[in-house]
């Protein structure tokens, strides 16, 4: 196989997986493959996307916490990146022996390269989620990696051979016993993060039930299931030759002239992407006068906006202040919404996930939070929505 086979192959796999989850798990089971051939075909390529992407926003962007950016040396981002692509390598490994240990408990077959291709191309939704650290305003799109729960679910009947009515348990069982064992394996080698869940009630086989997670919030597993639909619909519509994002042209046709203030457009920006099928596109437009500046940009997600889907399942609420700095997560309008505002320099930034693909964000100057939400309201994103229900 040549590298052009090899990496339409390799999308080929990752498309199915994340858009085709209960047709694609039954061709994995199908196929002869060992752990060695799936690290070096898959795991290898698409566990590198998130550290790579995070390297490349340390260095350009800088890391945020608690409004205060640090930029580190490039050796410095460079060995993160490293550590946390090798600790991602050994953690698809020890995921394996998880399921592969719980599978008999829960009236399944054990079996550790069904566990290990169950482990590695579940985790597909969170490596492909880690590129959404290379937009500024986007990094938060990353939990919705949490997908692979989804994927994780729906592939313990065909893998592990496990009931239909066990599912939802083992998926659980999984992620309690494979959060213990990352610990103690963070504890030999480096801090990891650790997530722990409530069990749900799974009596009847199906997708419901929540899982806590600390310092995020409760995700609804029913919703992760709709979204899992969603991205189905929308791959449908790919396959018939359907536009999967707006062009970058229209969105900039959205962007307004000019903003309340005396803020009038100094510069406009539009680009798309597109592969395998799969794109984005977006447009921005910054606007100013001598005293202060805002920049405004809109983001089709395309297909990968399905994920946002997750947002809906996702009770994601946090605030933290550090100084005159004040940041906030969670829903607005029943909309995913990021804030962060310092009151000292009336700097800040307005993000949200408009019909559960668009990306909206105001940057800039503002003499309150008020005033940057209401930066947004000149984007029609009733329009955006209207879009976003059509499938357009």
């Amino acid at each position: 196989m040549n590298e052009e086979q090899f990496g339409a192959s390799l999308l080929q796999r990752a498309k199915a997986i994340l858009l085709k989850p209960r047709e694609e798990w039954p061709v994995i089971e199908g196929e002869a493959a060992s752990i060695a051939s799936i690290y070096k075909s898959y795991i290898i390529p698409l566990a590198a996307i998130g550290p790579v992407a995070g390297f490349i926003h340390a260095i350009l962007f800088g890391n945020s916490f608690f409004g205060i950016t640090h930029r580190p040396s490039f050796l410095s981002a460079l060995s993160t990146a490293v550590v946390s692509y090798i600790f991602t390598l050994i953690g698809v490994f020890l995921m394996a022996l998880v399921i592969d240990f719980l599978a008999p408990r829960f009236g399944g077959t054990a079996n550790r390269t069904n566990a290990f291709k169950l482990a590695a191309y579940s985790a597909t939704a969170a490596w492909v989620a880690g590129a959404f650290q290379l937009v500024p305003g986007l990094g938060m799109l990353t939990i919705l990696g949490l997908y692979g729960l989804y994927l994780l679910y729906v592939g313990i009947p065909v893998m592990m051979k496990a009931p239909d009515d066990k599912a939802v348990i083992y998926t659980v069982a999984i992620v309690v016993v494979g959060a213990i064992a990352g610990m103690i394996f963070s504890l030999i080698l480096a801090p990891l993060m650790l997530m722990t869940s409530s069990v749900p009630d799974a009596s009847d086989g199906s997708l419901s039930g929540s899982f806590n997670v600390p310092g995020v919030g409760s995700l609804d597993l029913g919703e992760l299931e709709k979204a899992g639909e969603k991205m189905a619909a929308a791959n449908e519509r790919a396959q018939n030759g359907q536009a999967t994002t707006l062009p970058s042209k229209q969105l900039a046709a959205m962007l307004p002239a000019s903003l309340p203030g005396g803020l009038v457009q100094t510069r406009t920006q539009s680009s798309g992407t597109s592969v395998g099928g799969v794109g984005a596109s977006s447009a921005s437009a910054s606007y100013g006068n001598d005293e202060k500046s805002i920049d405004l940009v809109i983001t089709d997600l395309g297909i990968a906006g399905s994920l946002a889907t997750l947002g809906g399942a996702m009770n994601m609420e946090s605030e933290s202040q550090n100084g005159t700095v004040i940041e906030k997560m969670g829903k607005i309008d029943g909309r995913l919404t990021t804030i962060r505002y310092d009151s000292a320099s009336k700097d800040g930034r307005y993000g949200m996930i408009v019909g559960d693909r668009f990306n909206v964000q105001a940057d800039g100057y503002a003499n309150s939070i008020g005033d940057l939400r209401a930066v947004l309201d000149q984007i029609d994103l009733g329009a955006l929505e209207a879009i976003a229900r059509s499938g357009e």
